[in-house]
């Protein structure tokens, strides 16, 4: 006899037949136990009694079923699906064939017909294979660079982005630092801190986030850089973009272990706000390298000293060119900059001039590479309620709607021009907060209108809005 298969059901059933055969059992019990009724259970236990256990087996195991396509169904199908629809999911590719060509097919029907045929491959089968890469030979040729968005420091406080940077030769972690969001400001900061410790490596390995890499190759200004792009390029230090997060393993894997390690040892030091965390990183990089650091292949070290090189905040900054106005009115992030008609040259008027907007909250307009002292004439204009905010930067942006949400509706424009999460108190962080305070003191709806500040703002100078205002 050969082997008969049955699932656990039948196998229950045989069991509870047995003892129903051997009086073990009453036909009711036996009903109940099986799940049906007492007139099947005496056909069941006839079925037994006359072929024995292999009696019990699903009849029509084995055979096609009777609601089954028939196989001529089956081919016009495919054939169809292979004219019109190779590139098609089978669930879209069934919602086709029956709108345009009336063949009723379900989608998981379809779906077995197409991986037979080989049309259709499921998602697991379609992963691709990421080759490993062989770590580079030298310390400093290579440091891979990202932003791990994470609650760091749990129900303590909100979730914080850590920017990581790590050697690829010996995976030591050269630069860590806390951040509110990932921000050209806050890599900035980061980078003048590894630059001052380090000196400049040979390249950069980031993913494509914007910050690194111009999403349209046809944009207007920047010339193909971003402003992360172009204080690098001014740096001689180059910069690479990975086309999957596969490719900078190496810092992805750190995030993970970062993940665990860090959260758990900020959670016993009792840290819970960024400035705390960041005075708490340089003694865990050192343990961190101690443990987890390799020796490169070769001992030359890559890095480059910066002697020799101009002012490092005159590089790390937020630069644009913005054109004067016969009125010598520069226009820039939604405010108006009027230059002292005294103190600037008359050639200046219809030509460009370079904007700094500094990290620590200092603004400068320069012309020839000379500073012009400004005065600052506001616009009270609205942003669009339809802002692009990307992913990484939700939830601070969110965080600081409710904010002013709770104050009091505004006009937030500082979302115009770099994101100034990570930049110090100055003319331009504190814009919004200015207009708060304003908005509350009056007795009568705010209108949409026009603020003169009657200060001079010196450009060579880094003095706060308040002060400027006295």
């Amino acid at each position: 006899m050969g082997v008969v298969l049955m699932s656990k059901r039948e196998l229950n059933r045989i069991e509870v037949l047995a003892r129903l055969d051997g009086r073990r059992l009453t036909a009711s019990a036996a009903a109940d136990l099986m799940g049906v009724t007492r007139r099947q259970t005496h056909r069941l236990l006839k079925r037994y009694r006359d072929g024995g256990a292999a009696a019990i087996a699903n009849r029509r195991r084995g055979r096609a079923s009777n609601n089954r396509l028939s196989d001529v169904v089956r081919d016009y199908a495919i054939a169809l699906v292979q004219e019109y629809y190779a590139d098609f999911g089978p669930t879209l590719a069934a919602e086709k064939l029956g709108e345009r060509h009336d063949v009723r097919v379900s989608r998981e029907t379809l779906r077995g017909w197409m991986r037979r045929a080989g049309i259709w491959l499921p998602r697991a089968e379609r992963r691709r294979i990421q080759q490993p890469r062989h770590r580079r030979e030298h310390f400093g040729e290579l440091i891979q660079i990202d932003g791990s968005d994470h609650r760091w420091f749990e129900d303590r406080a909100a979730p914080c982005t850590l920017l990581v940077f790590i050697d690829d030769a010996t995976s030591r972690l050269m630069e860590l630092r806390f951040v509110p969001s990932e921000s050209t400001f806050a890599y900035f900061g980061a980078l003048k801190c590894y630059l001052q410790r380090h000196g400049k490596p040979v390249a950069f390995y980031s993913d494509k986030h914007s910050i690194f890499r111009v999403s349209r190759e046809d944009a207007a200004s920047g010339d193909g850089m971003t402003q992360f792009g172009r204080a690098l390029s001014e740096l001689n230090i180059e910069i690479l973009c990975a086309n999957t997060s596969q490719a900078k393993g190496r810092v992805e894997r750190a995030h993970h272990t970062l993940q665990d390690r860090l959260v758990k040892e900020l959670r016993l030091a009792s840290i819970s706000t960024i400035e705390a965390a960041n005075a708490f990183l340089p003694a865990f990089v050192q343990t961190y390298n101690a443990r987890f650091a390799k020796p490169p292949a070769r001992d030359r070290d890559l890095h480059r000293t910066m002697a020799g090189m101009n002012d490092l905040d005159d590089i790390l900054c937020w630069r644009e060119q913005r054109s004067v106005s016969r009125q010598l009115v520069v226009n820039y992030n939604r405010m108006k900059f009027m230059l002292r008609p005294d103190k600037t040259p008359a050639a200046v008027a219809g030509k460009p001039v370079d904007i700094y907007d500094f990290p620590d909250g200092r603004l400068e307009i320069r012309w020839k590479g000379l500073p012009l002292p400004y005065s600052v004439f506001d616009h009270l204009q609205r942003v669009s309620h339809a802002a692009i905010i990307e992913n990484k930067r939700l939830g601070e942006v969110l965080a600081w709607i409710k904010q002013q949400q709770d104050k009091q509706p505004l006009h937030r424009g500082d979302l115009v021009g770099p994101r100034r999460s990570n930049q110090k108190a100055g003319l331009m962080k504190d814009r919004v907060d200015r207009l708060a305070l304003s908005t509350k003191s009056r007795t009568r709806p705010a209108r949409l209108g026009r603020r003169r500040c009657d200060s001079d703002v010196s450009a060579a100078s880094a003095q706060a809005p308040s002060e400027a205002a006295e």
